[in-house]
């Protein structure tokens, strides 16, 4: 067991929208990613997905409204349900979600990340 610094681990990498596995526990990921931009509208079939915001704020849009996340907020999207985070600026997030959940869900595209660095 040791502990987990969120700040010192986000200092490990610049790049947007390639999560990195900072835990495990009972069958989930604890991701950590940051967002700049948009990223593509997907969603997940069999999986719910953890939105956490460390640092920063974005827009979590779904097809018939958008939930604006600051730091400290969380919002759980359900399976089956289409969404996409949008980030004016850079934002650091927390993402908990079953371990080989695909990031971009049921599509494919240069966002898609499949064996993620554990750091």
């Amino acid at each position: 067991m040791q502990k987990v610094n969120l700040k010192e681990k986000f200092s490990l990498f610049n790049e947007h929208w390639q999560p990195k596995v900072v835990g495990e526990l009972n069958g989930q990921h604890i991701k950590l990613v940051k967002f700049k931009g948009e990223f593509d509208w997907h969603h997940h079939e069999n999986e719910d997905e953890m939105f956490m915001v460390i640092k920063g704020s974005f827009d979590l849009e779904f097809r018939d409204h958008t939930i604006t996340l600051a730091e400290g907020e969380f919002c759980i999207v359900p399976k089956g349900v289409e969404h996409r985070p949008v980030a004016r600026e850079e934002v650091e997030v927390m993402l908990f979600e079953p371990a080989g959940t695909k990031n971009t869900g049921n599509i494919n595209s240069d966002k898609t990340h499949i064996n993620l660095e554990k750091i």
